[in-house]
């Protein structure tokens, strides 16, 4: 595994604002360091050394009713179905970065499920749990920077957030 537990205050913003968060909630385990950034479900699996279900992703969605962000906690392995989200939510866009990165205060590929520091006064986005996150014992999500994970339960995710689990992916080719 190319990480390591990092405390240090040089850090960046969004990495540290995921550190305190985790501290107020007592999540058990500190948020790690990777010696390489990881923008994608298939890089931190790989320097993690986990399997891509295992990776806890990110998917930022563009309510069109009143433009809220809605942010899709999936499995790294599964594609986010957006019937079944709107299905939830009402119509839905894809998010750029800069939307991204005024309604979360993340850049893609460091969005974390918890931490958010929405720009202009913005509500923080609509969370939902893919239930097949449930599938395996120790999953990892982004730590506010492409570089920072951390790793926990899915049960500690639904905990952490307060969001639903929901059955929101794509059902996996046979």
């Amino acid at each position: 595994m190319n990480a390591r537990i990092d405390e240090e205050p040089s850090r960046p913003e969004g990495f540290q604002r995921v550190s305190a968060a985790l501290i107020e909630k007592q999540h058990g385990h500190a948020p790690l360091w990777l010696e390489i950034a990881a923008r994608t479900s298939q890089e931190a699996a790989d320097a993690l050394g986990v399997s891509l279900g295992q990776i806890a992703k990110s998917v930022v969605f563009r309510r069109k009713s009143d433009e809220a962000a809605v942010l899709v906690i999936a499995s790294g392995d599964r594609r986010v179905d957006e019937k079944k989200l709107k299905a939830l939510t009402g119509p839905l866009s894809r998010a750029d970065a800069d939307y991204v990165k005024a309604r979360t205060g993340f850049s893609i590929g460091g969005v974390s499920p918890l931490g958010f520091a929405p720009a202009d006064g913005a509500a923080p986005p609509q969370l939902f749990v893919d239930r097949e996150l449930f599938r395996f014992d120790v999953i990892w999500a982004a730590a506010g920077h492409p570089n920072g994970v951390f790793r926990m339960t899915p049960a500690e995710l639904e905990r952490l957030t307060g969001a639903p689990v929901i059955d929101v992916v794509q059902e996996p080719a046979a």
